[in-house]
């Protein structure tokens, strides 16, 4: 039987998840306007010795790594939301059931039961490197089987 979100306080998840919202657009802003500024990029083409092109490399990395971490945090966000306006936020993909509370006070982008996302993350670790690889690069598509 499928569960509903009637016990859930939306509106406390909606003001939650759009502060988060704002939060992560102005740290997206702030670290590609400070990548702009830092020209790694450029740093690694001046730099005179292996250890030098080492670091101006990681450098760049760390930077573009905190970037696509933020933006996939933001896709989340917008999904939270937009199950919020459907009416299905508070309700796992996976079984249908409610998620509960704590979990999403916890994680207020949860889309699975606690349940449902420890056999979610024991399927993506056994599946092979491939599978894994594609998933990262479609996030969207949920596997979960309920």
């Amino acid at each position: 039987m499928a569960a509903s979100n009637q016990g859930i306080d939306t509106s406390h998840f909606k003001r939650v998840l759009q502060a988060r919202h704002a939060a992560l657009r102005t740290a997206v802003h702030a670290a590609l306007v400070r990548s702009d500024e830092e020209h790694y990029a450029q740093i690694a083409g001046q730099v005179h010795d292996a250890e030098d092109e080492s670091l101006a490399d990681l450098l760049v990395d760390v930077n573009l790594a905190d970037i696509t971490r933020e933006i996939h945090e933001l896709r989340d966000v917008d999904a939270a939301l937009r199950r919020i306006v459907m009416g299905t936020y508070g309700i796992c993909v996976g079984c249908k059931e409610a998620i509960a509370r704590a979990r999403l006070e916890a994680y207020p982008t949860a889309k699975r039961c606690l349940a449902c996302q420890n056999e979610e993350e024991r399927r993506r670790a056994a599946a092979p490197r491939s599978e894994r690889v594609r998933r990262r690069r479609n996030p969207g598509r949920s596997t979960c089987r309920a």
